[in-house]
């Protein structure tokens, strides 16, 4: 199957635009009476024929609707973007991948990257979504202090991967039935002063695994545990 992505959605009809438009029209060369399939990003997946194809857009007829629900707790990674942004936009495409809900881009005092273009990374993300056939399409978050992030409240497990843990791993640590979000520093690890902050702030140390991980590494590794547990639970 062949997922596409438009949120130019009426009652009976929906859009497709920009990249959707030309993959479809131009690379697949699809036709008029075609049939292809449709999310919004947020959950619905769509059962669309070609109704009219023009330069910019392709208008599709809406022939079913249906829901596709998850009760999966929602996972969320937090996570200092690489210098290399090749390597952070590695971790978002598997990341999604694999199944991700939330991803909160954090400076920290060690942070290699000081900006960060979601636009660009959002496409990653999208792409990602559209690849491995998921209907919901996770959210990335503006780049945030870490002072600004780590008092934010949240309702759900809150974990910190610290490379001085080792015998205090995460999959054993959580439950994999209720939200959880997982902290990952820098290539020069968080400060004492953000360590401290962090267990003062609700989260608990984690180990990944007895190897020390690249940042980008350590959250696909972290996503792929988080995921694990909740299949099992």
């Amino acid at each position: 199957m062949q997922l596409f992505y438009s949120t130019d959605i009426t009652e009976n009809s929906l859009l497709l635009t920009e990249d959707d438009h030309r993959h479809c029209s131009k690379v697949l060369r699809k036709k008029v009476g075609d049939q292809i399939t449709v999310t919004d990003g947020s959950g619905y997946k769509y059962s669309c024929v070609i109704s009219e194809i023009h330069r910019n857009q392709t208008e599709l007829e809406i022939l079913g609707k249906e829901q596709i629900s998850s009760d999966r707790p929602t996972i969320s990674i937090a996570i200092a973007p690489t210098k290399n942004m090749s390597r952070f936009e590695w971790f978002l495409e598997k990341s999604t991948e694999i199944g991700i809900d939330k991803v909160y881009p954090i400076l920290t005092k060690y942070s290699e990257r000081k900006v960060l273009k979601t636009e660009r990374c959002k496409k990653v993300i999208l792409s990602a979504m559209k690849q491995s056939q998921q209907f919901s399409l996770p959210v990335l978050h503006e780049l945030q202090s870490w002072k600004e992030f780590v008092k934010k409240e949240y309702s759900g497990h809150k974990y910190i991967a610290y490379v001085d843990i080792e015998n205090n791993p995460l999959a054993k640590q959580y439950n994999g039935k209720e939200e959880v979000l997982l902290l990952i520093g820098p290539e020069g690890d968080f400060s004492k002063e953000e360590i401290e902050q962090a267990f003062a702030n609700g989260f608990k140390a984690v180990s990944l695994g007895r190897n020390r991980l690249r940042t980008e590494t350590a959250a696909i590794v972290g996503t792929q545990i988080l995921n694990g547990v909740i299949d099992r639970s």
